[in-house]
C-alpha cells in the first residue's frame, strides 16, 4: 500500500507570534552558538520565515510607490548572524530580526533606503541614507546647497502625519571643507545621515496588520528617500566624453 504524501509545510503569515519575542528575549540572555544551534529551527519557523513573509507583502506594495526598492526578499534580508571580525563583542547573534530594501543597482547598505527591524523590546520603522559612501556622501551635500529648503519640506511633511521622527543625523561639529559656512542648508549639510525613523511597540509585529502599517510608514517616506537617491543616480550616471570641444 502506497503511503500518502506528507502535508505541504504552511506558508509563513506576514507577522509573528509570541514564540517570536520569546525566542529574543531568551537569544538575549543566551547569546552564544550552544543555545542557539539546538533551536535554529525555532528560529527558521518563528522568525525568518515569518519575517520574509512581511517583506514579501511589503514589497508587493512598493511596486506602485517604490518600484526601484523592488527585489527579492531574501536579498533584503539581513542575516542573524553579527560581523565580530573588527568589534570587541563577540556575541554571535543579532537579537533582532531585520531588513533594508535599498536602491536597484547599489550595495545592499548605501544609497537611501527603507528599513524594518523586529527585536523583544520594539519594532523600528525607517527610510532614509544611513550608512552612504564617501562619494554618495559628497553628492548629497552638494545636491543640499540649492535643495536644502525642498528637503526641509519633504522631511517635515512625513513628520506632521505619522509617528516619525527625523534622524539626529550624526553631524560634523564643523562645516564640510569646501562648503560655505553661513549657508542657510548647514545643518542638513553637516550631517552625515539623512531620514526618518519610528519606534512601535514590540506587540506590533504580533498584528495581522503589522505589512500594512509599516508600508504606510513607507509610503509617507517616499518623497525623502527619492530626494535623498537624486545626487547619488546623477553621480552614477556616466559622464559624456568630450571630443574636439564637441558632445
Amino acid at each position: 500500500m502506497a503511503r500518502s504524501p506528507k502535508p505541504a509545510a504552511e506558508a509563513a503569515l506576514p507577522y509573528f507570534r509570541p514564540e517570536a519575542l520569546k525566542f529574543l528575549r531568551n537569544l538575549a540572555r543566551n547569546n552564544d552558538r550552544e543555545w542557539f544551534l539546538p533551536r535554529n529551527a525555532v528560529f527558521e519557523a518563528e522568525l525568518k520565515e515569518p519575517m520574509l513573509a512581511v517583506v514579501r507583502r511589503i514589497t508587493d506594495a512598493m511596486v506602485e510607490f517604490a518600484p526601484n526598492h523592488v527585489r527579492p526578499a531574501e536579498k533584503s534580508l539581513f542575516r542573524i548572524y553579527r560581523d565580530t571580525r573588527f568589534s570587541n563583542d563577540k556575541r554571535p547573534y543579532k537579537t533582532h530580526v531585520a531588513a533594508w530594501w535599498s536602491h536597484q543597482g547599489l550595495k545592499k547598505t548605501s544609497g537611501a533606503g527603507y528599513y524594518l527591524h523586529v527585536s523583544a523590546k520594539e519594532v523600528v520603522v525607517a527610510a532614509g541614507a544611513y550608512m552612504p559612501e564617501k562619494d554618495q556622501l559628497a553628492a548629497i551635500r552638494h545636491w543640499l546647497l540649492e535643495h536644502h529648503a525642498e528637503f526641509r519640506k519633504a522631511l517635515r511633511a512625513a513628520t506632521k502625519r505619522t509617528g516619525f521622527a527625523e534622524f539626529e543625523g550624526n553631524a560634523l561639529t564643523r562645516p564640510p571643507k569646501g562648503f560655505p559656512a553661513e549657508h542657510p542648508g548647514m545643518d542638513l549639510i553637516k550631517c552625515r545621515q539623512w531620514g526618518l525613523h519610528a519606534t512601535l511597540p514590540a506587540e506590533a509585529a504580533l498584528d495581522p496588520k503589522l505589512a500594512v502599517t509599516i508600508t504606510r510608514y513607507f509610503k509617507l517616506a517616499t518623497p525623502v528617500v527619492e530626494a535623498l537617491n537624486t545626487p547619488i543616480a546623477a553621480a552614477l550616471k556616466p559622464k559624456k566624453m568630450v571630443l574636439f570641444g564637441l558632445r
